[in-house]
């Protein structure tokens, strides 16, 4: 078809149309990816460049023209609409609600715990230096969290005056020392938050999740305290009775320094997938505040004494709600979402 038959059929074709039905078939037959004007468009590149400058700005105003001629009609057409009858005994339509991420409603769950139990919600800055990360924390310059391929490092060319090292924390414990260096005890806090590891992914293990740390610190702080606040928890949390067992452990900023265990919600100590049939989880490290955290704050240790712990977040979500892959949490999968 040439643009001289275009041009003579295309307007009567619009003036007849009655529906939007038959002008959306109007459009694509002339302008749509295979329409006959749009074939000769997309020919132009193939004619000598006089037949070019000649054809192309008259296919191009006949587009425009088409283009408007089918915009007046179709506000015709709607303006011009018949409406049904409408039947007002009718349902209406169900309007979906939207609703909490699992992990967002997890992390309201564990703050109104804690906040019941007495502890304040403190959170501060993703990036950290190395001092807040690792040696306020009595971990040493040889350890191997240090090392680039447990760490995210941060290249910076605004490096402090005395050329301190920045990283993206690779733990929520950081929080505990600026919190500490700023308030005098006693006092109970929690930490919820983003953290950072260079890991390889799998079902199990991210490169960004979520801790909350725990620290409660006053004169006469015991072992017996920490087992309350850690069996309260966790009973409310699962909402049923849970066993804890403590197993020595080491952590750097803890001594003495324990894993947290906690009895199977799932099967009740009875064996299962989830346990390995152990009936146990291994759930938190903990422990002691180590007297050189202390001392690193301007503390006494021989007048405070307290005890800490730090929980994976993601790790209680998918024991809770039965998740098997970590990676769901940031899929974005409506799929997943809408199960919760």
């Amino acid at each position: 078809m040439t643009i001289e038959e275009i041009n003579q059929k295309v307007f009567e074709e619009i003036g007849k149309c009655k529906d939007l039905k038959t002008l959306e078939k109007i459009r694509i037959k002339y302008l749509g990816r295979k329409g006959e004007l749009t074939n000769i468009l997309k020919s132009l590149k193939d004619l000598p460049i006089e037949q070019r400058k000649k054809i192309g700005p008259i296919s191009n105003n006949l587009k425009k023209l088409i283009e408007n001629a089918l915009d007046e009609k179709r506000l015709y057409l709607i303006s011009n609409h018949e409406l049904e009858p409408l039947d007002l005994s009718l349902p209406g339509k169900k309007i979906p609600h939207g609703h909490l991420h699992p992990f967002t409603t997890l992390e309201n769950k564990i703050e109104e715990i804690f906040s019941a139990l007495g502890f304040e919600i403190v959170e501060s800055n993703e990036i950290e230096t190395e001092y807040y990360n690792f040696d306020a924390l009595n971990i040493p310059a040889n350890h191997p969290a240090r090392d680039m391929w447990d760490t995210f490092w941060i290249k910076n060319d605004f490096q402090s005056k005395n050329k301190e090292r920045f990283l993206l924390r690779t733990h929520t414990s950081p929080i505990q020392v600026h919190y500490m260096e700023t308030h005098q005890p006693p006092f109970r806090i929690v930490s919820p938050g983003k953290v950072y590891r260079y890991e390889a992914l799998d079902a199990s293990h991210d490169i960004q999740f979520h801790q909350l740390e725990c620290l409660m610190v006053d004169e006469n702080i015991t072992f017996a305290n920490f087992k309350f606040i850690v069996l309260s928890f966790f009973q409310q949390l699962f909402s049923k009775k849970i066993n804890v067992q403590f197993t020595p452990s080491y952590f750097p900023f803890v001594e003495p320094g324990v894993q947290i265990n906690i009895s199977c919600p799932r099967c009740n100590q009875k064996g299962c997938s989830l346990c390995k049939n152990t009936g146990w989880l291994e759930i938190a490290g903990a422990g002691m505040v180590h007297p050189n955290v202390f001392k690193a704050v301007g503390y006494n240790p021989k007048m405070w004494r307290g005890f800490a712990f730090g929980i994976g977040l993601e790790r209680i979500a998918m024991i809770k709600y039965n998740i098997p892959d970590i990676r769901l949490f940031n899929s974005a999968d409506l799929r997943f979402i809408k199960q919760f």
